[in-house]
């Protein structure tokens, strides 16, 4: 691991239409073929924020479970940010548009075009972990919470 960003990856995994058991095993599934071709060392993943349609919530939160559960059946650490602290760490602005992610994240990763607003919103809570979380900085942020810009 060296002090500068490298991108390496990023896509999008399709659910199938139909019950809800059936898509999130697709998640856990196609998440475990990730990691199996990148051996990843770590994950970073967003909290879930809480949307106006709560039933939109829940089913990201159960998304994220299956997730979670990913990385952590094959031992990695999982380190959760916030939105604010993802934009925060990317645009210098936690209250920043997906626009302005997604072209900070096509800066900071010299890529030559700008990414989908999903593997923005994924580079970027990736290239958080790595500015300050238990990535590049070094930094276990593990047990806090950030206040002000500053972890409590």
């Amino acid at each position: 691991m060296g002090s500068s960003l490298t991108y390496i990856s990023s896509g999008c995994i399709k659910t199938p239409d139909g019950e809800l058991p059936l898509r999130l095993k697709s998640i856990l599934e196609g998440l475990n073929e990730v990691i199996a071709e990148h051996h990843p060392d770590q994950v970073a993943i967003e909290q879930v924020f809480v949307n106006i349609n709560p039933k939109s919530t829940l089913m990201l939160g159960q998304a994220r479970g299956a997730a979670i559960c990913a990385a952590v059946l094959k031992d990695l650490t999982v380190a959760e940010y916030t939105a604010l602290q993802v934009k925060q760490a990317v645009v210098g602005n936690g209250h920043a548009k997906k626009e302005q992610v997604q072209e900070m994240v096509k800066r900071l990763l010299k890529l030559d075009g700008s990414p989908s607003e999903d593997a923005a919103d994924a580079l970027a809570c990736a290239i958080c972990h790595a500015h300050g979380g238990q990535g590049l900085g070094g930094i276990s942020t593990a047990g806090y919470r950030m206040k002000r810009g500053r972890l409590v």
